[in-house]
């Protein structure tokens, strides 16, 4: 048997605050979501007036980082994006019921090698969505750093 990491809610409710204070920075109205590492949410908060489309957005985003342990805009960007015309993996978009996120926004939660799940943002450009997600990613690390536990902090993750 294995002995596997969980995010607990109180980690992803840091990791909310962290992405809500840089949205604000950079005055923009993000909705953002965290998951456990099946793509499940733990937490979601939507900022006041951000897009009532920003939910299930920004849900997709963290389940496809989550479930696929993978940057969602890692899936189409150029020239090896699997999701892009006549690659392997073109069409993968309209998995799990459309669920499946293929563009900038949704990055996998990375502790200590493992993927424990999984933040999306909706609301920003592309730029403003992963400086948010970043800005998470980094609380997480902050907070787990007396642990011992390791967190990657970037825009590119392919587990």
């Amino acid at each position: 048997m294995k002995t596997a990491l969980k995010l607990q809610l109180d980690e992803a409710r840091l990791m909310v605050r962290a992405a809500l204070v840089k949205a604000q920075d950079i005055n923009v109205l993000e909705t953002i979501c965290i998951t456990d590492e099946g793509g499940f949410p733990l937490v979601m908060e939507r900022m006041d007036g951000a897009r009532v489309t920003g939910p299930q957005i920004a849900w997709n985003k963290a389940f496809t980082a989550a479930g696929h342990k993978r940057s969602t805009h890692l899936f189409n960007t150029a020239p090896n994006g699997p999701a892009l015309p006549g690659n392997e993996a073109f069409g993968i978009q309209w998995s799990f019921e459309g669920k499946f996120a293929v563009f900038v926004g949704g990055f996998p939660i990375v502790v200590n090698g493992e993927v424990v799940g999984g933040v999306g943002l909706s609301g920003g450009n592309g730029e403003q969505d992963t400086a948010c997600g970043l800005a998470a990613l980094q609380a997480l690390k902050d907070a787990l750093a007396a642990s011992g536990h390791e967190v990657m902090v970037q825009a590119d993750i392919k587990k």
